[in-house]
């Protein structure tokens, strides 16, 4: 008896769409694609629920007669290769002919199609992979493919679905790059029968930019060219004033697709460096043409990654043509201009911590500098000059957490498990009676009790004790008043999330409202926020929104705060005075789970007077 089966071309169809069609976006992708391979200038596309229920992609190419239709809803029919050689020197979007047998298999499909100076176009209509009608029918010049319910006779993969937000907010995104990389084609966009994008398809890639992210930004844009041999770069990248907290304003073009490469992300990490904060991402929108045989896109299902024959001279191409666009030659002055805004920011935070309470003004806290003269009796100047020997506790002791019981929460989180060599599990943190001993590359604390020697996380620590501080105002944090309201661009995806969410964001300290298409206006923002960091917080808490599935609201506020904690926190290269040092570690000791911040990273590493002792070979312990 055989137990090898040739499989029917359904349940191949099927199976090949799990690759090529993973949700809605995947659709969008295939079919916009196959669109601009079409040599069409303008492309509409339309979604309802997300793309789950409706997707439309209409183009004005130059369609197929019934022949071909009826070949291209074939698996591996195409019209874009006919050899394997062709594989060297691909030139369109689409070669492998599975998108339309692949959608058709897992949706309610109608392709309708004309070339022109014929009178009558094809209707071609499948379901669930079964050809249902083909016959003609009157439709414009082009291809007009309409995909319903999708996944309809799949719901395995339905439910792993995100939300329709989501789902439509991931479509917007990738039209948004396909734009950019066709800058001479027109795009539409329709969410919900409503207008979402538009751009005007006059080949100014400038003028795209501006449409798809606002006036604003456009005046922020820096153009970039570089050109090597055969390797050719251009397009613009923006000042380090115009920044995000994610790399979703980042477009990478090699040859007209659009493709994901930590290389060349990295290579402009690094053009960047010392310019920008280190959570920040500038925008940009890089082409790149090489010639077609030093590359190979057909590495993954989905034609999102590329190899290139040699990736090191693409890293420096990229690195150098960056490099000149944001630091050009002989204009020191204008490098002092673009890394005025990163300078201002540190400005702010010393400023800032000024303001900082920690129980008291920080103007009115000593500034003595500790002095120990034994581990185990440690000394310190008292403020009229003379010596004290500490006695432990500094303060009242109170019970705290045991390790195990503060990470509980947590146990699941991988990053957190290397907090477990932080504090023993055994033991309490004793924060309540650690002396600070002063701080190391002005970014971490050094404190000692009786036996054991403690390096604390400055930043993770105020940022777990601001979180504590913020999710204990259960109804309403404290907000202050902006004295220039800000006027802010969002994409359809961000604008429907703060839509949502107004409410719960007014409870966060958080005063916004509608202020045009996709623009909102921004007058109030948490208490502990320094003002000129409004733009960029708020738009880092919407990306931490984004990246939940299926928050609650309960997820959504806990996600706010972090961020909230996070940005309001005392950064890494301030400097401390011993008092305000003795403050945080008080602090720190009062919350609740002080061995980690909201992000799960660890605060405080132990070194008992033994494990210091083997450190230095010490024979006796």
């Amino acid at each position: 008896m055989s137990f090898v089966h040739v499989l029917d071309d359904n349940t191949i169809n099927k199976i090949a769409a799990g690759e090529v069609v993973e949700r809605p976006a995947s659709v969008i992708k295939e079919l916009v694609e196959n669109a601009i391979d079409a040599k069409a200038d303008r492309i509409e596309v339309e979604i309802m629920a997300g793309g789950t229920s409706f997707m439309r992609v209409s183009d004005n190419g130059i369609g197929m007669s019934r022949e071909d239709a009826e070949k291209a809803i074939l698996r591996h029919a195409t019209s874009k290769i006919v050899q394997v050689d062709d594989l060297q020197a691909i030139a369109t979007l689409g070669f492998r002919g599975e998108a339309l047998p692949s959608i058709a298999s897992v949706s309610r499909f109608n392709l309708q199609t004309r070339q022109a100076g014929a009178e009558l176009g094809t209707e071609i209509k499948i379901t669930g992979g079964k050809t249902t009608e083909i016959g003609a029918a009157g439709c414009n010049l082009g291809t007009t493919i309409r995909v319903e319910d999708l996944f309809f006779n799949t719901p395995a993969r339905k439910k792993f679905l995100k939300t329709n937000n989501t789902e439509s907010g991931r479509i917007n995104e990738f039209i948004i790059k396909l734009a950019i990389s066709h800058p001479e084609i027109a795009f539409k966009l329709i969410n919900n029968n409503k207008s979402s994008l538009a751009t005007p398809g006059r080949g100014d890639l400038k003028e795209t930019l501006q449409s798809l992210y606002g006036a604003s930004v456009g005046q922020s844009l820096l153009p970039l060219e570089f050109e090597d041999e055969d390797i050719k770069l251009w397009g613009f990248v923006s000042k380090p004033s115009a920044i995000r907290s994610s790399r979703s304003w980042q477009t990478f073009i090699v040859n007209g697709r659009i493709i994901a490469s930590r290389a060349i992300a990295k290579a402009i990490d690094n053009a960047y460096h010392a310019l920008i904060p280190k959570s920040g991402y500038p925008l940009i929108a890089l082409n790149i043409e090489v010639p077609q045989h030093t590359i190979d896109v057909n590495v993954h299902p989905q034609k999102t990654e590329m190899k290139f024959e040699d990736e090191g001279r693409i890293f420096k191409a990229v690195y150098k043509a960056v490099l000149d666009a944001v630091r050009p030659k002989g204009q020191a002055g204008q490098l002092g201009q673009l890394a005025a805004q990163a300078d201002h920011v540190q400005q702010h935070v010393e400023k800032g911590l000024q303001e900082l309470n920690f129980g008291q003004p920080v103007n009115n806290w000593p500034t003595a500098k500790p002095k120990v003269e034994n581990i185990y009796q440690p000394v310190r100047e008292t403020y009229d000059g003379s010596k004290k020997v500490m006695n432990f506790p500094l303060r009242e002791e109170k019970p705290a957490m045991t390790w195990q019981e503060g990470t509980t929460a947590l146990a699941q989180d991988k990053s957190v498990k290397s907090v477990q060599s932080v504090v023993d599990e055994k033991e309490k943190l004793p924060t309540a009676g650690m002396i600070p001993i002063g701080q190391v590359d002005d970014t971490y604390i050094i404190a000692q009790d009786g036996d054991s020697l403690y390096i604390v996380d400055q930043h993770a620590a105020h940022e777990r004790v601001l979180f504590d501080r913020f999710s204990a105002q259960a109804e309403h944090i404290p907000s202050q008043q902006l004295l220039v309201h800000l006027i802010l661009d969002f994409s359809t995806h961000e604008s429907q999330i703060i839509e949502e969410n107004l409410e719960l964001l007014a409870g966060l300290g958080f005063g916004l409202e509608p202020s045009g298409p996709n623009q909102f206006r921004l007058m109030e923002v948490p208490a502990d926020v320094p003002s000129s960091q409004a733009e960029e917080f708020i738009r880092e808490v919407l990306a931490s929104m984004e990246e939940l599935h299926r928050p609650t609201a309960a997820e959504l506020r806990q996600a706010v705060l972090a961020t909230t904690a996070c940005k309001a926190a005392i950064k890494a290269g301030f400097k401390l005075n011993y008092r305000q040092m003795e403050i945080l570690l008080q602090e720190l000791n009062d919350t609740d789970m002080p061995y980690t911040c909201p992000h799960g990273r660890p605060t405080i590493i132990k070194f008992s007077s033994d494990e210091l002792a083997k450190m230095f070979k010490r024979t006796g312990f």
